[in-house]
């Protein structure tokens, strides 16, 4: 069996869904539904939005937890809450930051006021540097990256320039039709 590379099972950038970090929620979930209606799959192809700022660079990515995020901004007064759910927290407990912090006190019906006026660079997620691998590196060295620090998807580089992302529904897809290939 061939060894697999990042760069093998990679979306190029060009391919990838981008905006600007001036664009608003709205912009962002019409750029992602329009590449999802031109990929012509089933399957949600892209489950993030790779954010450039104003030379073309990649600075954040959201995702689609952060658009349902960015419906609340009172969640930022929060601190980081993506991690919330590893400490072990009752659901009761949970209900109650919902209840203290007034979190979804005005209807969703304001849902269009909010996607015309948030802004991407308000709620974008930042990446990590553990949330980068170089183009080069191993399928494993990939696995490792994603399962240690729980990511959705790695930025792939070359050279310290982003090229790509590493989904990790792909690199799923990759282990699933090795291992159905085994003479076990």
């Amino acid at each position: 069996m061939k060894s697999k590379f990042v760069k093998d099972l990679m979306v190029p950038l060009s391919e990838y869904v981008t905006i600007s970090q001036e664009a608003t929620l709205y912009e962002a979930i019409i750029a992602l539904e329009k590449a999802q209606q031109e990929s012509g799959q089933t399957r949600y192809p892209h489950r993030a939005i790779l954010i450039l700022d104003k030379n073309n660079q990649v600075v954040g990515k959201v995702s689609l937890i952060d658009v349902l995020r960015a419906l609340e901004p009172k969640y930022s007064q929060m601190g980081n809450g993506r991690s919330v759910s590893r400490f072990g927290f009752s659901a009761q407990f949970l209900k109650s930051l919902q209840e203290q912090y007034k979190l979804f006190s005005r209807p969703i019906e304001d849902i269009c006021q909010k996607a015309s006026q948030r802004k991407v660079k308000d709620f974008m997620s930042t990446p990590t540097e553990g949330e980068y691998i170089e183009e080069d590196e191993s399928l494993d060295a990939a696995i490792h990256t994603l399962v240690m620090g729980n990511h959705q998807s790695l930025l792939v580089t070359k050279n310290k320039e982003i090229v790509g992302i590493l989904k990790t529904t792909d690199v799923y897809q990759e282990i699933c039709d090795t291992i159905k290939i085994c003479n076990l």
